[in-house]
């Protein structure tokens, strides 16, 4: 009988541990349920990626899909919600369980500041080159062609390296119509792929470029007689 009691009392704490342990399991999901539950946010983010590329766009932010939808670097979305991961990676909704991985994204509004001052910076370096003569090749304060004052301008006032000749600064941002350009824009001529001249886009329809030999970096004016292509926003 002694026997019998004292497996009673083994089988009895047995269950007792398993039910506990169930409800600790279970108790740990809540918890981890409520760790990622999507919180309501109202928030502007850009895309913070590599110029030129996309970042992918899920189904969800726990185990979801890959959508198909891509968005690409330097634009800018409404965001709805944000969540954790059971990993403790921050995501982002943009409406209707379209979610973008948190480490892509930075806030727009630092953005937009930020970029305000580095391209009143590129502008005032821009001006400051004024007089400079043309130098076929130039990349220095010694002489500029187009690309060179360029180069040189955004190297110097934001640390950006956006290639030495104009196709190769064309895929320094993301392009604009002529429409749309902002200070701080490259404007271009030429088709894409196939660009001639590139300035600096300062507002009120004025750029600084270094216009051709015999002359040097000055401001102009856009006209219909040297109308230029498109535009590229680079910050």
């Amino acid at each position: 009988m002694k026997n019998f009691t004292k497996r009673l009392s083994t089988i009895t704490s047995a269950a007792f541990l398993g039910i506990a342990g169930v409800a600790a399991v279970n108790n740990m999901d809540n918890n981890a349920n409520q760790q990622v539950q999507a919180a309501e946010v109202n928030q502007t983010v850009q895309i913070n990626y590599v110029s030129g590329y996309s970042v992918a766009v899920w189904s969800g932010y726990q185990g979801g899909d890959v959508t198909g939808q891509t968005l690409a670097h330097g634009s800018q979305w409404k965001v709805t919600n944000k969540a954790y991961d059971y990993q403790g990676n921050l995501w982002y909704d943009l409406g209707n369980n379209q979610w973008v991985k948190g480490q892509y994204v930075v806030d727009a509004g630092a953005v937009s500041q930020a970029a305000s001052s580095q391209i009143q910076s590129v502008i005032n370096m821009a001006q400051s080159q004024g007089g400079i003569p043309y130098v076929w090749g130039g990349k220095t304060p010694a002489g500029f062609d187009c690309s060179g004052l360029m180069q040189y301008v955004f190297a110097q006032a934001t640390g950006r390296q956006i290639g030495g000749y104009t196709v190769a600064q064309e895929s320094a941002g993301r392009k604009v119509s002529v429409s749309q350009l902002q200070a701080g824009d490259l404007v271009f001529w030429g088709s894409q792929g196939n660009s001639y001249h590139v300035g600096l886009y300062i507002g009120n329809g004025q750029y600084i470029h270094a216009p051709q030999p015999g002359e040097g970096v000055k401001t102009s004016t856009i006209s219909s007689y040297f109308m230029p292509s498109f535009g590229v926003r680079v910050l």
